[in-house]
């Protein structure tokens, strides 16, 4: 609860940053978020934040620009690159400015309009609101919304920019913030082989080895990686150990409750073949090993998730590999 009150003082205290001297006005072109029909409804408002080409191509260019951080060199896609499923390929944690080391793996930034709660705690609440968390944070981005905003207000491209994405043209936290969400809401993957074959498109049928895995998933898997977003959105101890030299408590730490000690986000599966490493820490480079994890590396750290647990109180087996297929 206290970041989450941090996060909005903070906003509301460089709401009104600048304005731009621009007069012209522009017309907004509106681009479609999409509503795949295998999906769960939308959790993001666009009717408090419609998506124009102009707010999308303003949030594509401060995604990739380096001024939102200390050292004008840490841009979000330094931790969040397009090649890897907006992940930070290969490394186990994020890393910022000034050699800084984060605790938790970056995770992947697709289908966040289906979102109501971001980050793997849940820290933040509201799509617009999360950026502010690495932004501020001195192991990443490292910087703060007033001097992100002065260095926006110097650039001759955000002056002419802004005018074009908002009617009010300022340059504040609100419009920045908003223009980040109309890109990252764009960003919806939903046309995979899976996709096309549950939506019966274009006569896609799944092989003999892909309805066996499907059946293994659905049976093993889905409690917790649930619709076809593959997430439940829940936080969960799925029985990790305890990395010492982290001690991360996970949702614990936003509002202190014991009975959220060392509970994770359930992270969406989508694009998992590119977003390695795997969990909150990335302590696993291969699907195999997390296959592994959970078929016999599970620890009692004293509050796994009940949907590991049999009636006897030992942990399940969710997932014997007793043979492979290729």
């Amino acid at each position: 609860m206290k970041k989450i009150v941090l996060i909005t003082l903070a906003v509301v205290s460089v709401l009104s940053c600048s304005k731009s001297s621009n007069t012209e006005v522009y017309v907004p072109v509106y681009l479609n978020v999409e509503q795949p029909a295998n999906f769960p409804e939308m959790g993001y408002n666009l009717d408090n934040n419609p998506v124009t080409e102009a707010g999308f191509e303003l949030g594509k260019s401060l995604f990739y620009d380096g001024k939102l951080s200390a050292n004008d060199a840490i841009p979000c896609a330094f931790c969040h690159e397009q090649a890897f499923a907006f992940t930070h390929h290969e490394h186990t944690v994020s890393h910022g400015v000034n050699g800084g080391i984060g605790t938790r793996n970056a995770q992947p930034i697709q289908n966040l309009a289906y979102q109501s709660e971001f980050m793997w705690d849940g820290a933040a609440t509201h799509l617009d609101f999360q950026p502010i968390i690495p932004l501020t944070s001195e192991v990443e981005m490292g910087e703060t919304l007033s001097n992100v905003l002065s260095k926006l207000s110097a650039d001759a491209y955000y002056q002419k920019q802004f005018p074009k994405a908002f009617e009010d043209g300022e340059i504040n936290s609100e419009n920045m913030l908003k223009a980040l969400s109309q890109f990252m809401l764009m960003m919806v993957s939903s046309n995979s082989k899976y996709d096309k074959y549950v939506r019966s498109e274009d006569g896609v049928v799944l092989t003999e080895i892909e309805l066996d895995g499907l059946n293994t998933f659905q049976n093993k898997c889905a409690t917790c990686h649930a619709t076809d977003l593959f997430t439940d959105h829940s936080y969960r101890n799925n029985g990790l150990s305890i990395n010492p030299k982290l001690d991360d408590k996970g949702r614990y730490d936003i509002f202190e409750d014991p009975a959220d000690l060392y509970k994770f986000k359930v992270p969406s599966l989508r694009n998992v073949e590119l977003s390695l490493p795997y969990m909150h820490d990335g302590r696993f480079s291969t699907l195999e090993a997390v296959l592994n994890f959970y078929d016999s590396g599970m620890t009692d750290n004293g509050n796994v998730d009940q949907a590991f647990n049999r009636e006897d109180g030992s942990l399940v087996s969710h997932f014997p590999i007793t043979k492979k297929r290729a």
